[in-house]
């Protein structure tokens, strides 16, 4: 079957954009769908088995529409993979929105997986967002990206980073030195996202200013944070009346985010989970997202993926 396609009104930045590099882009998309592309000027003629020609078509007018703007190679990619997955090569094939892209030292920074992009709108989105889910997922480490996208695009004041002080199962016993001494272990992960994302020197500025702030979770009792990008991390490890006092401390103008392993709790035993209650209770509660994530979105190395699959799988047989 051949299929004959050509695009209107012509704009040949556009039609570039769709070809690729070198019709890069076209042959990329002939070796997936297993067709044969011939292109002069704004016409194609796709030829193959039927389904895989109709469906090669779809891809190209859908990336057509969304080459209006320049293309980043992700973008194109995810495309191909969102037109293999489709089950109707009859129907008209909608593209997911580009992946948002933050304003961070990183000028690549932007979801990888579907619930990363997810979680990315429902920060954009809601006013609180709680992000849970194993390790590696890349919950923490986006909160901080759009809390620093937040901050350069002075759509808030104020970064303020807190996490509660519990051992992760050790008993770490007398700590010496000041205050910050005392709780800089607990909050190091917190510090190394913001060094990477801004720079040591802007960080440096940013605390000596106070547009940053980092205090641990029992520090945020009587507070009122408004215009504030708040981020809780390891909130697995807070007790409920914990996270009541913390989500209640969100003033106007304010966005938080909320992360956590329900996985990896390190309170006492028996004591229930802030976390894991406030995902019960706030369920139907208007302005209030949750995105979980699973193995799937693990980001770092492949085996940290398989290593939670096979956590997840002793809890199951136990």
């Amino acid at each position: 079957m051949i299929l004959s396609h050509a695009f209107t009104p012509l704009d040949n930045a556009r039609l570039a954009r769709v070809c690729g590099s070198m019709d890069s882009h076209l042959r990329e998309i002939e070796t997936a769908f297993d067709v044969t592309m011939r292109r002069r000027n704004e016409a194609f003629a796709v030829e193959g088995a039927p389904r895989n020609a109709q469906r090669a078509v779809a891809l190209l007018q859908a990336l057509y529409e969304r080459a209006r703007k320049p293309m980043r190679a992700e973008a194109f990619q995810l495309a191909l993979v969102e037109a293999l997955a489709q089950v109707d090569g009859d129907a008209p094939l909608t593209l997911t929105a580009e992946a948002l892209v933050l304003r961070t030292r990183r000028a690549d920074l932007a979801g990888r997986t579907a619930n990363q992009r997810l979680y990315l709108d429902n920060i954009q989105s809601h006013d609180i967002t709680f992000g849970i889910g194993p390790a590696g997922t890349g919950k923490t480490y986006l909160a901080v990206a759009c809390a620093v996208d937040a901050l350069e695009r002075s759509t808030v004041q104020r970064i303020i980073l807190t996490r509660p002080a519990v051992e992760a199962g050790e008993r770490l016993g007398f700590l010496p030195g000041d205050l910050a001494q005392k709780v800089d272990p607990y909050l190091r992960p917190l510090y190394d996202a913001l060094y990477e994302l801004m720079g040591i020197d802007k960080v440096t500025r940013a605390f000596e200013k106070g547009s940053i702030e980092v205090a641990p979770l029992a520090f945020m009792r009587g507070r009122t944070l408004s215009h504030a990008f708040v981020i809780l991390d390891e909130a697995q490890n807070t007790t409920p009346e914990q996270m009541k006092m913390f989500l209640t401390r969100i003033g106007q103008g304010s966005k938080c985010v909320v992360t956590g392993d329900v996985s990896q709790i390190d309170l006492p035993r028996g004591e229930l989970s802030g976390l894991i209650d406030a995902e019960r209770v706030l369920r139907r509660v208007n302005g209030i997202a949750t995105t979980r994530f699973s193995s799937v979105d693990v980001v770092r190395h492949p085996l940290v993926a398989r290593i939670v699959d096979a956590y997840d799988a002793a809890r199951s047989d136990a």
